[in-house]
């Protein structure tokens, strides 16, 4: 972390530095110094007069030239040249012999205070100005504000039009979240035209979504719209460690907006402050709930005319006080869901807006196999595709480079350099020709777009990627026993070929497991558990209540035992499958030892029988499971 010290504090540094050479200045002797036993012996040869004797130190004179070359000639010159007498100085030390010695001498003499204002006045200014740099300091460090008396002042910054560098041209995929902001903008730059029909504009504005679907871009992005001062805060800004701030910046925030309405605030993750009231009876934060308690109140103090309106942004809705999310305080909810087919075309388009694209390029087909990702992920791969095509030394990015990003974004960099024997390179061949097999004979399945044994990420050996052809938001019962089907494709596969299984189905089982349960326990798919919901959501606890199952230890026990005759039938299922037909899982397997990544088409033909490039079908790998038949695939395959 970066702490960088304002001007005031580099001036209290330059004074601090200023005084302590002042100080070092004056604590010099401005008079040459000769040794005291040297001041004694001349003081007893008479060539000393007029001395001024301090507590500390002595100061006189040397009578002749004589006492001058009787002393070192280091002190000698620094006593300088011209005619006697010559000044000098000594320190003093206890002797209680020097003023008999001064007497017999006849010496004349007088007694000084010593007068050091400097230091004394540095002995109380250095310890404070250090004290307040440390204090700047670590305030900075605690929480960045510039003084004590500041804490509860509001740190949210302001940004105009031209300062935000968005507007809702570089938002795609969200048409109907755009559209409802829009009129946003329409009444900040034209209230009369609502205010003459009694229209108010809603006081708040809450845009819920997944992370990374461009919650905070769309904030941006209205406010460069509007033109109007646009405050920005996250929620986790108001709660400090001293009580009462939270509230105080709330009240300093509303005072500013409302100074220079009409603008929007904008309040990121608002779950942060607006969690909901009295959720655990144990686990309290009085602190963050005044800070809540204080934001109700504001919202409710000022009129939507006023022309301050509240944004807000958030990926936890469930976990909001209701009392937040009442009309005439957050009045319009918008909810942002993962872009669809054409919305990640559209959002593909804007981030490739100045990238080079060579002609084999297809937005549709990058599109359609990227299900599921939000904006942040599609940016993250034409970043990527980018980077792999200039490392390349290519003038544009390529389908292929594409690809790889893709490939990176949903598995992992490729490992390569991770070494395995030959007999587990040939489990992952069969354990992913299985997962292709079965999904390929599947009428409800997505089809496969590519199937690969290069190691990828930290644990994935392989991976096989379906590429759905539209999007589904709706998925019956058969379609999830298909699934269901694929997922243990893998494991079978490897039970069939080597009478063992292997640990590399972790991931397959965990995801078998939980479509199962959802089945049984959520959709209803279970004619012994009937059309009861029996997912233990927390819907109690989030409505403040104490969360608990909803249903007792009998239902429990039928779950599991449906959810295991679920996994158990489709194990059944696939293993008809994969013995039907094992030559087509041999000859996938030896085309992936061959090639390791396979395309759909390639994956096609072998299924179908038919004659790939560099297939080598004629030597097949031999269906024997014993011993020997595994000495001879291994042998085969290294």
């Amino acid at each position: 972390m970066e702490n960088k010290l304002d001007s005031g504090s580099i001036a209290l540094f330059i004074g601090l530095l200023f005084l302590v050479a002042l100080q070092l200045f004056w604590a010099t002797p401005g008079v040459p110094p000769i040794a005291y036993s040297d001041f004694r012996r001349l003081l007893d040869a008479h060539e000393i007069d007029n001395l001024v004797i301090s507590p500390t130190r002595i100061t006189g004179e040397l009578r002749s030239e004589q006492a001058k070359a009787a002393l070192p000639a280091s002190d000698a010159a620094a006593l300088g040249g011209g005619p006697p007498p010559y000044t000098f100085s000594t320190i003093r030390v206890a002797d209680d012999s020097l003023p008999v010695r001064l007497a017999a001498a006849g010496v004349r003499y007088s007694g000084t205070l010593d007068s050091n204002w400097a230091g004394s006045l540095l002995g109380w200014l250095a310890p404070l100005l250090l004290f307040m740099i440390v204090w700047q300091f670590m305030m900075r460090r605690g929480g960045g504000t510039r003084d004590f008396m500041g804490i509860g002042r509001s740190r949210a910054h302001v940004y105009v039009q031209r300062e935000t560098g968005a507007t809702f041209n570089d938002i795609a995929g969200i048409d109907e979240a755009k559209k409802e902001l829009q009129q946003i903008v329409s009444f900040l730059c034209h209230p009369e035209r609502y205010r003459r029909l009694g229209g108010k504009i809603p006081k708040g504005i809450l845009i819920v979504g997944a992370p990374g679907t461009g919650k905070t871009l769309l904030a941006k992005a209205l406010a460069g719209e509007a033109g109007v001062p646009f405050f920005s805060i996250s929620g986790s800004s108001f709660v400090e460690m001293f009580v009462g701030v939270g509230a105080a910046r709330v009240r300093d925030l509303f005072e500013q907006a409302q100074r220079q309405a009409p603008c929007i605030v904008f309040i990121d993750e608002l779950d942060a402050l607006g969690k909901v009231r009295g959720a655990s009876p144990i686990s309290g934060n009085d602190e963050r709930e005044q800070t809540l308690n204080q934001l109700l109140v504001e919202l409710d103090g000022f009129e939507a005319n006023a022309g301050v309106i509240l944004l807000a942004a958030t990926n936890r809705p469930e976990t909001l006080d209701p009392a937040l999310l009442r009309p005439g305080r957050f009045d319009r909810h918008i909810a942002i869901d993962r872009p669809d087919l054409v919305g990640r075309r559209q959002i593909l388009a804007v981030h490739t807006r100045k990238v080079p694209l060579a002609p084999d390029v297809d937005l549709e087909e990058l599109a359609a196999r990227t299900p599921g990702c939000v904006g942040a992920d599609l940016a993250n791969i034409v970043n990527e595709a980018a980077l792999h095509a200039a490392e390349a030394d290519r003038s544009s990015v390529a389908m292929a480079d594409f690809d790889e990003a893709i490939d990176r974004a949903l598995a992992g960099s490729e490992r390569k350099s991770r070494v395995m024997n030959a007999l587990e390179k040939l489990t992952i061949a069969y354990h992913e020709a299985g997962h292709a097999l079965v999904a390929q004979s599947r009428a409800h399945c997505d089809p496969v777009k590519k199937v690969s044994i290069i190691p990828r990420g930290v644990a994935a050996l392989g991976y096989t990627q379906q590429v759905p052809t539209e999007d589904r938001y709706v998925l019956r019962r058969s379609e999830l026993l298909d699934r269901l089907d694929a997922l243990l494709g893998g494991r079978v596969s490897e039970e069939l070929v080597f009478g063992d299984a292997s640990t590399g189905a972790e991931n397959d089982l965990e995801r078998a497991t939980a479509m199962a349960w959802h089945m049984v326990a959520r959709y209803g798919m279970s004619e012994r558990i009937g059309l009861a919901n029996c997912a233990d959501d927390g819907v109690a606890h989030a409505l403040g209540g104490a969360e608990g199952p909803r249903h007792g230890e009998h239902t429990a026990q039928c779950i599991d035992d449906e959810v295991r005759r679920l996994l158990n039938e489709a194990h059944e299922r696939v293993a008809r499958t994969l013995d039907d037909r094992r030559e087509a899982l041999d000859r996938i397997a030896k085309c992936l030892l061959d090639r390791e990544v396979l395309e759909h088409d390639e994956l096609v033909a072998l299924i179908a029988g038919e004659p790939v490039q560099g297939d080598g079908a004629e030597a097949r790998v031999r269906e024997d499971t014993s011993g020997e038949g595994q000495s001879r695939r291994v042998e085969r395959a290294a």
